[in-house]
């Protein structure tokens, strides 16, 4: 079936309300009407992502119908009884997504345990180990406009489904090829008949004691918390309650809210791009420090599972640090903390993804610590975790991806914001009772360690014939392999889609042990590397760049010259 004669279905389904159809009988552009349709929105590894918009490829309640009992239809064939759990951020349409979901569900008598208001990623994360659900669902598109909006699948063990699971689930999605497939019932049928069950605040309540548990140095924050002066801005989304509870209740009473940030708006209204990898979002962050002087800025995304840190240079002004560099900041403290305290375990573990700076496999190994890399997405670092746990031979310390996503603890299985804030707290008030800020604890790292610098290229190609020239690159780049950057050696080349690691040197070939994914990596003679894959969530091609150097000063030079050469080759297997 064509996108025309899709567009068509719609326009004459029974099932599509008049408002849809409306939408879609108002647009003329030809080239739109086929980019809504020319596709069914992909149910991918990590559930759903779009434009909110009536269609086939956006996010509507159609789709999210379509996608709810395809899952609805999995939990009933691989459990029995299920129960699930779902959330919801911010967004535009993020509670009324949750609610048809919710009652696609329940009329597939599978019970659900719905929050009646805003919650994080995270939580979700704990809510289905605490309720003990055979998964969950969270309705957000993270970080991303707020044309978008998403809906992220969650296993039984609390993780994004993975990729064998996932596939089980997108078959199930697949099958339901007609809307008059998809069930539903009326709310208050639901909550009679008991398959829909608000949760209440008793789940928060235990959340937060977990979270204030993974507290390391608890005589530092019980006896100092209240000398840390801290900004925060929630950048509208859900991070407003869960991360001030918190801090609060273990004593931080200087935290400074950006007031105009503050309450929840999918509209986004003083952040276009609501990332906190934009320095922009910061702006208002900003101004107010020229009052409060804070030791720290922080800010998390919508859905409150990925934070920014801004903090002072060594001449004053305030630089926004990399996901990279909180990260080192945060295991580096995480392990040191843990050995001066006696807590430090013989098989601790740190995990990152692997296009995250290789300075965490240093800090690692000074401290004796296995460090492991996963595929890009947390949901891998959740699965390890739960491996960890089956096996009982590793413990999980830490784990964090370049994206601005960390955690520790087991309790979630996701990157948590909430947890971050807790331990970014803490670390920056261990360091200001030593007199340093946490731009000079970076400093210390980057001299012990090396001055490892990280770059992220990311480049937009919308719609289908986006989607074709990035897929056509990759395997353009696949085919004709690169060998060379700038004169420097490429001495391996990993093909993660073929699982082949290549070493060039000695002209051998083993094998990858991850699960497939579309992903190159090249390492280069001197230590630099560069990745390529496309971008799960955005219509982007994303590279991300890594050299290490000898001094700051020849840091930013490095990564600036490597960019350079290495996106001309790139923009040649583009054009």
């Amino acid at each position: 079936m064509n996108y025309k004669e899709k567009y068509n279905l719609w326009i004459e389904s029974d099932v599509i309300n008049e408002e849809t159809k409306n939408e879609l009988k108002s647009i003329s552009d030809e080239k739109e009407i086929e980019d809504r349709f020319y596709q069914d929105l992909d149910f991918g590894t990590g559930g759903l992502r779009g434009i909110i918009g009536a269609g086939s490829n956006r996010m509507n309640i159609y789709t999210v119908a379509k996608a709810t009992q395809g899952f609805a239809d999995y939990l009933n064939a691989n459990f029995k009884e299920p129960s699930l759990a779902i959330a919801y951020d911010s967004r535009n349409m993020s509670k009324e997504f949750a609610k048809a979901a919710a009652l696609t569900l329940c009329a597939n008598n599978v019970k659900v345990f719905l929050y009646e208001s805003l919650r994080p990623t995270p939580v979700l994360s704990f809510t289905v180990r605490e309720l003990k659900c055979a998964g969950g669902i969270v309705v957000t598109a993270s970080h991303n406009p707020k044309i978008y909006n998403g809906y992220k699948v969650y296993d039984e063990f609390g993780g994004q489904v993975t990729d064998e699971k996932a596939n089980i689930i997108i078959n199930c999605v697949n099958a339901v090829d007609d809307f008059s497939k998809i069930k539903s019932i009326d709310e208050k049928e639901a909550l009679e008949k008991g398959l829909l069950k608000y949760i209440g605040e008793d789940v928060d309540r235990a959340y937060y004691d977990r979270v204030k548990g993974l507290t390391i140095r608890t005589d530092l924050v019980k006896e100092k918390a209240d000398n840390l002066n801290v900004i925060y801005t929630p950048i509208h989304g859900s991070g407003n309650v869960p991360v001030r509870a918190v801090l609060k209740e273990l004593g931080y009473s200087n935290v400074k809210v950006v007031k105009e940030q503050e309450a929840p708006d999918g509209n986004f209204p003083t952040a276009s791009y609501p990332n906190p990898e934009n320095p922009d979002v910061f702006k208002l962050a900003l101004d107010m420090a020229k009052d409060e002087n804070p030791d720290i800025i922080f800010g998390t995304d919508p859905d409150c599972d990925r934070i920014g840190v801004v903090v002072k240079d060594s001449s004053g002004e305030y630089k926004v640090l990399t996901g990279n560099q909180t990260g080192l900041l945060l295991t580096h403290y995480v392990l040191s903390s843990l050995k001066e305290t006696n807590k430090l375990p013989q098989n601790g573990v740190v995990i990152k993804t692997i296009v995250t700076t290789e300075g965490a496999r240093s800090i690692a190994e000074d401290f004796d610590i296995e460090l492991m890399d996963v595929l890009t997405g947390f949901k891998y670092i959740g699965e390890k975790i739960r491996e960890f746990e089956d096996a009982g031979n590793k413990t999980y310390l830490f784990g964090f991806e370049e994206s601005y996503g960390y955690l520790a603890g087991n309790f979630v299985r996701d990157k948590d914001a909430v947890i971050a804030s807790m331990l970014i707290c803490e670390m920056c008030l261990y360091y200001k009772q030593q007199g340093k800020s946490l731009y000079d604890a970076l400093i210390d790292l980057y001299e012990k360690y090396g001055y490892f610098t990280e770059n992220l290229v990311s480049i937009e190609l919308k719609g289908k014939e986006g989607q074709e020239k990035i897929a056509s690159c990759i395997e353009a780049m696949r085919n004709d392999p690169l060998n060379e950057v700038d004169g420097v050696k490429i001495v391996k080349r990993l093909d993660y889609k073929l699982s082949t690691e290549e070493d060039t040197v000695n002209n051998t070939k083993t094998t990858i042990d991850l699960p497939k994914s579309n992903v190159l990596k090249y390492i280069l003679e001197n230590g630099s590397y560069f990745v390529v894959r496309p971008s799960g969530t955005e219509p982007k091609m994303k590279v991300y760049l890594a050299v290490k150097s000898n001094s700051l000063d020849n840091a930013g030079k490095d990564i600036a010259e490597f960019k350079e050469k290495v996106m001309e080759k790139i923009n040649a297997k583009l054009s």
